[in-house]
């Protein structure tokens, strides 16, 4: 396929409450140097792909109020190809809007959709994947996913099973499975035949259109309304959005479209989607504490992440084990590190103070 063809979307409309009180409605996670390198997940997430894609060819979708936070942080990609979501509609949604915008620009277009927050350790090994994805996306009517060769049965992913076939570096999907319950994880490891699903989708927009005319006809019949790239494109997101389904691209299309294709992918991947997965890609000191502090004492404590928003500030931790303690200018949280998924409902319970609002 030509160079030119390809064009990349990154999804960056999300709000990473399990990673409050860091992640806040008004700066999310992916806005965020949450691994403390320097680079925030989004610049990440540009700076691995834009080695492949001319930067004139990433787009970005997000929710309306953080296209100016894009634009900050992304300066290198033209303002007109960061583009805002009035309402959160799932990936459904922005999925066929992207690609209605970029067949719009080119209808021979073959697109990879990234998760803007997610860590890849093996960049080369990604972009080789990639490099294979957009081959044969462009030249089938193929949909194609990168599936992460599991490392333990995770709870906290979905899961792709492929079915077997000898000497090729690709497989056609059997099924797709939300987050499962311990056992049947267990079992699916056990099995050989899955991997987790990382959300990372590659496709040529003919293929994709096809599926939304099949599987969600009258999302596509609301989407078809509209002028892309043009002046009038705005106000009809805006007329149409309300009226569009809610539904992730996974259930309203993998799940069902029988020409899906997995490349099983090593690459050191990690959704970071909670502070346990944080703590797991980060440097760690002589006892196992994930810190990142200038003035910090130590006294029987081990296998922490602490996080401050002032690293300017001494921190002295006695007798504390496996805990989560982030302190930012507005919260501070301290919890047991396995107890990381009930971060959300932590947050929940918090708006229901007077004010809790100001929190998030």
């Amino acid at each position: 396929m030509l160079k030119s063809d390809r064009y990349c979307v990154i999804m960056a409309g999300g709000i990473g409450s399990r990673f409050w009180p860091m992640s806040t409605h008004k700066f999310p996670k992916q806005f965020q140097d949450i691994l403390g390198t320097g680079r925030t997940m989004i610049q990440q997430t540009y700076d691995r792909i834009s080695r492949i894609i001319p930067k004139e060819q990433i787009f970005v979708i997000t929710n309306k109020e953080y296209v100016a936070l894009s634009h900050q942080q992304l300066p290198e990609i033209p303002e007109e190809n960061i583009v805002g979501e009035p309402l959160m509609k799932n990936t459904a949604a922005c999925n066929l809007y992207m690609a209605n915008k970029i067949a719009e620009i080119n209808p021979d277009a073959t697109m990879i959709v990234l998760p803007a927050d997610h860590l890849i350790l093996k960049e080369d090994i990604f972009l080789e994947k990639v490099e294979l994805a957009f081959d044969l996306a462009a030249s089938h009517d193929y949909l194609v996913t990168l599936g992460i060769t599991p490392t333990r049965p995770d709870t906290g992913y979905g899961y792709i099973q492929f079915v077997e076939k000898k000497g090729s570096d690709y497989f056609k999907v059997k099924t797709f499975t939300e987050k499962p319950i311990l056992e049947i994880a267990q079992s699916f490891l056990e099995s050989g035949d899955f991997l987790w699903n990382a959300g990372i989708f590659i496709w040529n927009v003919k293929s994709i259109h096809h599926a939304f005319d099949l599987y969600l006809p009258e999302m596509m019949q609301h989407f078809m309304a509209c002028e892309y790239n043009s002046a009038k494109e705005n106000s009809c997101i805006e007329t149409i959005y309300p009226k569009v389904q809610k539904i992730s691209i996974d259930n309203g299309i993998l799940e069902k479209a029988k020409n899906v294709y997995v490349i099983p992918s090593d690459l050191g991947w990690s959704d970071l989607g909670t502070w346990t997965s944080v703590y797991e890609n980060t440097e760690k000191d002589e006892n196992e504490n994930a810190v990142n502090l200038k003035h910090f004492l130590n006294y029987n404590s081990k296998g922490n992440i602490i996080r401050l928003k002032n690293n300017n500030k001494a921190v002295i931790i006695d007798g504390l084990e496996n805990f989560i303690v982030v302190d930012t200018d507005k919260a501070l949280l301290i919890c047991p590190r396995d107890n990381d998924q009930l971060i959300k409902d932590y947050v929940l319970d918090l708006k229901s103070f007077k004010k809790g609002d100001k929190f998030m």
